[in-house]
């Protein structure tokens, strides 16, 4: 009788934390369900409409973010960098290349919750489209770091993990039919302090 009653709690207690457990892990990777992946970078295109699945509104409620609408914009997180290594504070990065078009645009260093990093300095992790220099060929280079850098200079201070989030406003790839073929810059590490 003990027997029975142990192996019921025992295949319970698996259900239970094999499910919990799996919902987390699908909740906190950024590769999740419905998740599309452009280089580096990664959306979630239907996070802010009716066709969202059930994981997508799950995160938006536990994040308890706005999310964007379809026809407001799309924002894309990058958790490593060209290499495939994960994207720490302490290293110094290089985002190159060319930027969809859209109305605006913003570009911030994230932490775990994807919050703003916190400098503790004036300046804040984040930059926007109207105040960056752009190459003659309309593309922009973009130096991460710790310590100032001539041009474009998004501030990562600290240490541990980082995430880049690239937000485009009022543009025409958050529609389904615009992603098929955007390219998004490249994130080149440079090097990471000892």
């Amino acid at each position: 009788m003990f027997k029975n009653a142990f192996l019921t709690l025992l295949a319970l207690a698996i259900a239970i934390g094999g499910g919990g457990g799996s919902v987390w892990y699908a909740l906190k990777t950024q590769d999740g369900i419905g998740a599309i992946r452009i280089g580096q970078w990664t959306a979630f295109p239907d996070i802010g409409t009716q066709a969202a699945d059930p994981y997508s509104k799950a995160r938006v409620a536990r994040e308890g973010v706005l999310a964007l609408g379809q026809a407001e914009g799309l924002s894309f997180v990058a958790e490593r960098d060209s290499d495939g290594e994960l994207l720490r504070r302490q290293c110094a990065y290089e985002i190159e290349g060319g930027f969809p078009t859209a109305r605006f645009w913003t570009l911030y260093a994230a932490d775990r919750s994807l919050g703003v990093v916190e400098t503790g300095k004036p300046r804040l992790a984040a930059l926007q489209s109207y105040q960056v220099l752009r190459q003659p060929d309309n593309s922009v280079l973009i130096s991460v770091s710790n310590r100032p850098a001539p041009g474009n200079w998004l501030l990562s201070d600290g240490v541990g993990r980082m995430y880049l989030v690239l937000t485009f406003y009022d543009t025409p790839i958050a529609s389904s039919t615009g992603l098929s073929d955007v390219t998004l810059p490249q994130i080149v590490k440079v090097g990471c302090n000892a």
